[in-house]
């Protein structure tokens, strides 16, 4: 089989750089990529680390009826959200307009079936400044920024792992709630920093996910915080 290029779907020129939206062909089927300022990003061959963000904070939360999301990516993250049928609101926040215009468009699959479910919000903005605005609470914050803190495809991303954002996130939960973050390797300074952050009665857990790409391996990480029900 002749591997032949990717295709662009989708292309736009933003403030923090040059967007695209690919496409390539796989024994497996059409894989979806999304280019970020000419750095790959992500692309959808392997989404099971972003379901296990979804999946390991819904689980830990009893009654997850309010969630909100930093970071629309390919939709994966959102859609395991949906998929659990507890959830009556999702409210996803992504900072490039165009990424929510081509969800709406229907260009990827997954990113088509988020925008039409009537439990979605998709708002345009930056998390920071949403989890810092005065709001009601959330059962379940998921940050599923950029790569996390050591690995930044926009360094100006740094600002939402900083101790005052991140006590902001735990500050938007509801009693019981649930914080988790995820990251493309460990990060043990996150991890401590968190520690310092919650409060007494709060649970800080690290999940090490171990994945295999194209002969290497790698340990991509989820950070979780679960807020005391007092």
């Amino acid at each position: 089989m002749i591997e032949e290029p990717p295709r662009t779907l989708a292309r736009a020129q933003t403030s923090r750089g040059d967007l695209a939206l690919r496409v390539r062909a796989s024994p497996g089927g059409p894989v979806h990529e999304l280019i970020v300022a000419g750095i790959f990003a992500m692309d959808d061959v392997d989404h099971s680390t972003e379901d296990v963000l979804a999946e390991a904070a819904l689980s830990r939360c009893g009654t997850p009826a309010r969630v909100l999301v930093g970071g629309l990516g390919l939709g994966h993250t959102a859609l395991a959200v949906l998929h659990d049928r507890r959830v009556a609101e999702l409210e996803i926040v992504e900072l490039e307009e165009p990424l929510v215009a081509w969800a709406h468009a229907g260009l990827v699959p997954t990113l088509a079936a988020v925008a039409a479910d009537p439990r979605v919000r998709l708002r345009i903005a930056d998390i920071a400044a949403v989890l810092t605005e005065p709001g009601p609470a959330y059962d379940v914050v998921l940050l599923d920024v950029d790569n996390g803190p050591s690995f930044l495809v926009h360094q100006a991303n740094a600002g939402l792992y900083a101790e005052a954002h991140l006590r902001a996130a735990i500050d938007r939960l509801a009693p019981g709630g649930v914080l988790a973050i995820w990251a493309a390797q460990r990060e043990p300074e996150l991890f401590a920093r968190l520690q310092e952050i919650a409060g007494a009665q709060d649970s800080i857990a690290e999940l090490v996910l171990p994945i295999t790409r194209e002969g290497r391996s790698f340990d991509y990480a989820i950070y979780l915080v679960e807020r005391s029900g007092t």
